[in-house]
């Protein structure tokens, strides 16, 4: 077979590289690095910074090699590119013997700053309470982290688009597009602080949700999700009212009820140390509390930067331990 080059001039095929499709390709190294770098940056922007090129270089490049293999290597989004199937099987193909043959040459005399960085995100809470300090020895060790907090619906469609590599959803992800494993179990607890339960007395335990009509109820949104359902799940009714206080993150709502403003209704690992020191109060503990389950999601297939399942398998260890 047989490739025209983009100024229209034709070449035998080199060996040592096979195309997408099966049949030999060029082996243009410059081609593959760049496309190796598009990969596993998520972007032409990135990764013309990693090579010292510029933007239209790398574009160039790429349109090149796409027309050498004449397959589509990445799907052009808003914010980077999304490699398709045919990118994932080229890259798990030329990824170690470009990283060996770069090793050899001495062009990875500094690793560190070869590897791309990993794009995890997930609940800003999570993230900062228990995500990110397990994360430190890796931190330490030369593993660059790109964290970006947000709701698991959104994110889980940047993640099937290639914009993060790792997403810890609050739901497990459907369809086939994403791989997930259960990370941990958070249960959820009735908060208030104990000038709430010098007021409410037995009431909560004794009149269940109807003691609690007096106190301001705080909470991250106006449609209380998480409120909404611990009523379902404990009291076995709906929740009819609206919040006091609205903060859009939880660390804020276990401030201000910290602070006396309310109860709320929060992940128990988020308001531990508060438990045990006292500063929060359960206002009612039942028998069977609702759980929830996060997942850890990726895209199918080995990735091609090995510091993403570095950080996978360390975020499923510790998760056992939450």
């Amino acid at each position: 077979m047989r490739h025209t080059d983009p100024d229209g001039a034709t070449g035998a095929p080199r060996p040592g590289t096979t195309a997408p499709g099966g049949g030999a390709g060029p082996a243009d190294l410059n081609l593959l690095r760049t496309f190796l770098a598009v990969y596993r940056s998520g972007s032409f922007t990135a990764a013309a910074g990693l090579l010292g090129l510029s933007q239209p270089t790398v574009t160039t490049q790429i349109r090149s090699l796409e027309r050498q293999t004449g397959r589509e290597l990445f799907e052009r989004l808003p914010r980077g590119v999304a490699p398709t199937s045919v990118a994932h099987d080229l890259a798990a193909r030329v990824a170690a013997p470009l990283d060996a043959l770069a090793g050899a040459t001495g062009q990875d005399a500094e690793p560190r700053e070869r590897a791309a960085p990993v794009h995890l995100a997930g609940p800003a809470e999570l993230l900062c309470t228990r995500v990110l300090p397990a994360l430190a020895p890796l931190a330490v060790d030369g593993v660059r982290l790109r964290i970006t907090p947000g709701l698991t619906e959104p994110l889980l469609d940047e993640l099937r688009s290639g914009r993060h590599d790792l997403v810890i959803a609050t739901y497990r992800p459907r369809g086939r597009a994403l791989t997930s494993v259960p990370l941990m179990d958070e249960e959820f607890v009735l908060v208030a602080a104990p000038v709430w339960t010098e007021f409410l007395g037995e009431r909560p335990a004794e009149r269940g949700p109807a003691a609690l009509h007096a106190v301001p109820l705080i909470t991250y949104a106006e449609d209380l999700p998480i409120a909404r359902r611990y009523w379902r799940h404990v009291f076995g009714g709906r929740l009819s009212r609206s919040a006091a206080v609205t903060v859009p993150d939880l660390r804020g709502v276990l401030a201000a009820v910290t602070a006396g403003a309310g109860f709320t209704v929060l992940p128990r690992y988020l308001c531990a140390a508060e438990l045990a020191s006292g500063a929060l109060v359960p206002l009612h503990l039942p028998d069977d509390p609702p759980i929830n389950t996060a997942y850890l999601a990726q895209r199918p297939g080995r990735p091609a930067n090995p510091d993403v399942d570095r950080v996978r398998d360390l975020l499923v260890e510790a998760g056992r331990s939450w």
